[in-house]
């Protein structure tokens, strides 16, 4: 992986992530109060790691975060773009430019080639068929799975599948990486090989998003946010890093 000239090139002048008063209350009754109002600029290149508890607020924020759920309150812009403007069609399509999303469970076709799987994520971006074999081979390796292309995932180890998860987020070229507990599934070896990948991604100019429960992960993120009781709140720099074992 080379390092120098960013990977992942964006105007540097717009926020990646832009939340103007944002809130999310689902109806009730009664009703209750998901993400309370909150403002958060990110920077691109950010590799941001959100904590909380279970029923925190964090799947809540994510979703807002991936254009999943539509704030209740506040503006929510994303490069730039007021996401609250946008039709559902719009949304669908904006999502697929510039969102890639990783989760805890892999959610791989477990008869498909570790490539198929990443290929098949360019069907419906506007891709030509004859593109999609080398960007997809071309995100597996930069994931560190070149050798394993024609690996389907029941070859392959947790922290294999959970590359080529990544692979497939990437293969889109986005502009911001939103992961879900994307270590959850894996022991400490396999997540530490991940959260290096993150690492790595996130020095080539990547704009990361991690949400997570364990303290540990959420160290590695340059800026840490926690939610609880749906309370958005940042954590300082010296506190983070004593938190757990940053790399």
């Amino acid at each position: 992986m080379t390092h120098g000239t960013p990977a992942f090139p964006h105007d540097d002048h717009t926020p990646v992530i832009e939340f103007r008063d944002v809130g999310l209350t689902y109806p009730g009754p009664p009703p209750v109060e998901a993400l309370k109002p909150c403002h958060l600029t990110v920077a691109p290149g950010s590799f941001l790691t959100v904590v909380g508890p279970s029923g925190s607020g964090k799947s809540s924020f994510l979703n807002i975060l991936g254009l999943l759920d539509t704030p209740s309150n506040g503006t929510y812009l994303l490069d730039g773009i007021d996401t609250g403007a946008l039709k559902d069609s719009e949304l669908t399509a904006l999502r697929g430019r510039r969102l890639g999303f990783v989760f805890q469970a892999f959610h791989l076709l477990p008869h498909r080639s570790a490539l198929e799987n990443v290929a098949l994520a360019l069907v419906y971006s506007g891709v030509p068929r004859k593109e999609r074999g080398d960007r997809a081979l071309a995100a597996l390796e930069r994931v560190g799975l070149g050798d394993r292309v024609h690996s389907v995932p029941t070859t392959l180890s947790g922290g294999e599948r959970q590359r080529v998860a990544i692979a497939r987020a990437l293969v889109a070229r986005p502009s911001l990486l939103l992961c879900d507990e994307p270590t959850g599934n894996l022991d400490s070896a396999n997540a530490s090989s991940v959260m290096a990948l993150l690492r790595e991604l996130h020095e080539d100019g990547m704009t990361i998003v991690v949400i997570t429960h364990d303290p540990d992960v959420a160290a590695r993120g340059s800026r840490v946010l926690t939610i609880r009781d749906g309370v958005l709140d940042e954590v300082a720099p010296a506190v983070a890093r004593t938190t757990g074992g940053r790399t």
